[in-house]
């Protein structure tokens, strides 16, 4: 399952960030590493973007972006 897909309000963990180049680069510099836990914060009206947090912040991601993010396909607790 990828990130965009999660529920607002559950919790999961990266398990891999997809993606080349630059795009990679800078999801892996703003946190979005393998093992990190997540928490869907909000969604906006229109779907995109989606508020997310993780390492004690939050982060701000566009839909187009959280499709490169593959998470656990459960809830973590």
């Amino acid at each position: 399952m990828t990130l965009d897909r999660l529920p607002i309000g559950e919790k999961s963990r990266i398990v891999a960030v997809n993606g080349k180049g630059a795009l990679r680069r800078r999801l892996l510099d703003m946190g979005l590493t393998p093992h990190t836990e997540v928490l869907v914060r909000k969604v906006a009206p229109m779907g995109d973007p989606m508020e997310i947090q993780l390492r004690g912040y939050e982060l701000t991601l566009r839909k187009e972006d959280a499709r490169n993010i593959v998470v656990e396909g459960g809830a973590v607790r």
